[in-house]
């Protein structure tokens, strides 16, 4: 089943974000736990960030997907669309839209963005080997228990785009290998890590980038990569 990787990912990511939310931690410590979960994110942006072979193309692709992205406005529909996710779900507490955005939008990036998500999912597709994403399930499984605890519920609903994300590239597998040279690869991972970075900064609370509008970079950098 080429899908069974991505569905292993969602049951992670979900188990994950509800066990976050079943501990309750003081605030203090939610807030503790965040900034220090940034500082990790921080980090893992930055080793992506220098995976680029050609530092012009990121650069490029941000300019270019940063256009893109304010034209179209991307923002908004992330925000639209994680508050009609936060209308959904049935609960007491009443976290603010702006949170559940937030949780949503910084577990959808940092699951979706990076080399192991677009290989373990080409993987599942061509070979059937799941490997790769069944370790992606373990470290998103964690990762969203902490995720969940300082961000809300938001990280749960995260995993409607991840399977579409990385099911998509599993199908699309045969279709997509030959595009998807190691170069590519590296300036997708590269582009998506300094988006990451934005992460860690608005989770410490430093800057409020409108990283939605910067998404677009992302596929700008695997066309600037398939023609430079």
């Amino acid at each position: 089943m080429a899908l069974l990787g991505s569905a292993v990912n969602v049951i992670a990511i979900v188990g994950g974000a509800l066990l976050g939310r079943a501990v309750r931690l003081p605030k203090r410590v939610r807030q503790t736990v965040m900034q220090a979960l940034a500082l990790a994110v921080l980090i893992i942006g930055i080793s992506m960030g220098l995976k680029s072979s050609n530092i012009l193309i990121p650069i490029a692709s941000l300019a270019f997907g940063s256009i893109i992205g304010e034209i179209l406005n991307v923002e908004a529909g992330l925000n639209l669309l994680g508050n009609k996710l936060q209308g959904l779900r049935r609960s007491k507490r009443q976290d603010g839209a702006a949170d559940f955005t937030q949780g949503f939008l910084v577990a959808t990036l940092t699951y979706c963005i990076g080399a192991m998500a677009v290989i373990g999912s080409l993987n599942s597709g061509l070979t059937g080997d799941h490997q790769v994403l069944y370790a992606k399930s373990l470290i998103d499984g964690v990762t969203a228990i902490f995720f969940s605890a300082s961000l809300g519920i938001g990280v749960a609903f995260s995993a409607i785009p991840v399977f579409l994300y990385q099911g998509g590239i599993a199908l699309l597998a045969t279709f997509l290998t030959p595009f998807l040279s190691s170069q590519v690869l590296a300036e997708l991972t590269a582009t998506g890590g300094i988006l990451i970075i934005g992460i860690a900064l608005n989770m410490l609370g430093l800057t409020k980038l409108r990283l939605g509008n910067m998404l677009p970079a992302v596929l700008v950098a695997v066309l600037f990569a398939l023609v430079f």
